[in-house]
């Protein structure tokens, strides 16, 4: 480890923000790709506009191995597969900051989730530097280096670029490389590396599962309406369906076409006619386009919920459990104590949530995967009795 802190010097880095590479055609990408499948960690970055569409739009991929930082421009390379090969090999340590929406973007634009992954945000709540930190922060914690403030109003569509957004570009990937060799080496010292690499693993797993989720099992998002009648339920369940595959297909934000307060008034109000509909919805332009096709899901409502019963909401937790969630957050902030780790990472609200709503028919709770893994021994199985007891008393 010691040996490639040396050599991925964030130092060289940092200087070579200033004056990136560009990859602006598809040879120089290949080109760079291939010396990138023998480099042990790399650093990836993205910016990309994401205000009306669906889907994120690249404006900038940023790249740094242990010699230069690169910024390759998605509106000139019109062949990414050799970055994809680059995300997808296994000797590759990909790392990244908060990246969850970098895969995104990676999983829709490209086909590839970056694996092996590593995200710097993960491994420095597992050592103990902070929960939930950003970039900014992180950087001003390990290495005493305070960046400038976010180009937060960037159009990262626009050409050519400033010079100080490609600086800041550069500088996202910059200090990755470092920051993770040290979390790293930290993480192995205390035995728990392997449980900050299960948790980046979850985060691409999750994003596959977000990507594949089934439209008509969308509803059952929508918490509030656990109350509805099977009409109304199946109701939402449709419109919240066909709101999915019409965003996906046209590549438009959910809001933009109806926000979710808006589908659940629809759900709960049955407009039978144009004009009850334009009263729900507010917005002209959207009952002119999909007027029909919206009363024409609500109609059908009843003979929907007939013909496929909608699955049930699941209904807040019943007023009993709020002292016995205290007590079982007070289990995690016991044990997170006695690991020394941040209580936010070692016991998240929905591991709680989902442990409570695992009960079967015969009373018995089981261990959600997220308490099942590295987390089972040292919370887990506590939890599990803790629950069994509430039941016996």
């Amino acid at each position: 480890m010691t040996d490639l802190l040396q050599r991925y010097d964030w130092h060289r880095l940092e200087a070579a923000a200033s004056s990136p590479v560009h990859i602006r055609d598809n040879e120089s990408l290949r080109e760079h790709a291939e010396r990138w499948l023998a480099q042990p960690v790399l650093a990836l970055d993205t910016e990309f506009m994401r205000t009306e569409t669906f889907y994120p739009i690249p404006g900038l991929i940023q790249v740094a191995d242990d010699q230069a930082c690169y910024l390759i421009d998605p509106l000139e390379v019109s062949d990414m597969s050799p970055l994809g090969k680059v995300l997808a090999a296994p000797d590759v340590l990909k790392v990244v900051h908060a990246g969850s929406e970098d895969l995104e973007l990676f999983r829709h634009s490209y086909g590839v989730l970056p694996e092996p992954l590593y995200d710097t945000q993960v491994g420095a709540a597992f050592a103990g530097w902070g929960f939930s930190m950003g970039l900014r922060r992180l950087v001003s914690h390990a290495l005493d280096v305070e960046l400038d403030k976010e180009e937060t109003t960037s159009d990262w569509l626009q050409r050519p670029l400033t010079p100080e957004q490609e600086r800041y570009a550069a500088l996202d990937v910059a200090y990755l490389p470092t920051l993770a060799l040290m979390q790293r080496q930290e993480l192995a010292e205390k035995g728990r590396l392997a449980w900050a690499e299960e948790e980046c693993a979850e985060v691409g797993r999750h994003m596959v599962e977000l990507d594949q989720a089934d439209p008509e099992t969308y509803f059952q998002r929508f918490s509030q309406a656990w109350h509805f009648d099977d009409t109304r339920r199946a109701a939402l369940r449709d419109l919240a369906a066909w709101r999915e595959r019409t965003c996906r297909a046209r590549d438009i934000s959910r809001n933009r076409l109806l926000r979710n307060q808006v589908l659940l008034d629809i759900a709960e109000r049955l407009p039978q006619n144009i004009q009850h509909l334009d009263k729900i919805v507010q917005r002209g332009r959207i009952v002119r386009e999909y007027g029909q096709d919206i009363l024409a899901l609500v109609r059908q409502a009843p003979q929907s919920a007939q013909a496929q019963p909608p699955a049930s909401i699941e209904r807040p937790l019943h007023y009993v459990w709020s002292k016995r969630l205290k007590q079982m957050r007070a289990t995690g902030r016991k044990a997170a104590e006695q690991h020394g780790l941040l209580p936010e990472v070692l016991l998240r609200k929905r591991d709680l949530d989902a442990l409570i709503r695992s009960r079967d028919e015969q009373g018995q709770y089981h261990l959600p995967p997220s308490l099942s893994g590295w987390r089972k021994s040292l919370v887990g199985d506590a939890l599990l009795q803790q629950i069994q007891q509430f039941e016996k008393s």
